[in-house]
């Protein structure tokens, strides 16, 4: 026999605020037309990172312990919470605020616990362009942690 819980709030013990809500890998929601269900845990960014690429540094991070300035454009995330192997997902995006330029991220290397990628100024349309530091650059991992 199945069960329902319906409640407005889950608060703690005492009554007196929130309460942490723990899922498990295999937790589901239903899509916005609920016709499908989706993965909750898998649906959800791993870690993500929003850094300074030009006065280098971290302005916001979720699961990054740290990050390395290479070179220009040349940047290294570090992860907290090592992934399950090298093929998560990432995403890199990069403007220079108050400019009106072009960047993209040139994927480098992969590792459990690490991220390098470069920062490039688009200089035609036939891609290619020069390594560039940012004045802000965003980078989201999607994967499963080990």
């Amino acid at each position: 026999m199945s069960s329902q819980l319906n409640v407005d709030i889950i608060v703690d013990k005492a009554g007196s605020g929130g309460t942490n809500v723990k899922i498990g890998n295999t937790s589901t929601y239903v899509s916005d037309g609920g016709a499908v269900t989706q993965n909750t845990v898998q649906g959800i960014a791993k870690a993500w990172v929003s850094f300074d690429g030009d006065n280098f540094g971290i302005n916001d991070s979720f699961n990054v312990s740290s990050m390395t300035d290479n070179d220009t454009g040349d940047y290294t995330v570090t992860i907290a919470n090592d992934f399950a192997n090298i093929n998560y997902s990432s995403s890199v995006n990069c403007a220079d605020r108050g400019a009106v330029m072009t960047h993209f991220w040139q994927s480098g290397d992969n590792a459990t616990s690490s991220h390098t990628f470069k920062t490039l100024i688009v200089s035609n349309t036939s891609g290619g362009g020069a390594d560039t530091d940012s004045n802000h650059c965003d980078a989201q991992y999607f994967g499963d942690l080990a």
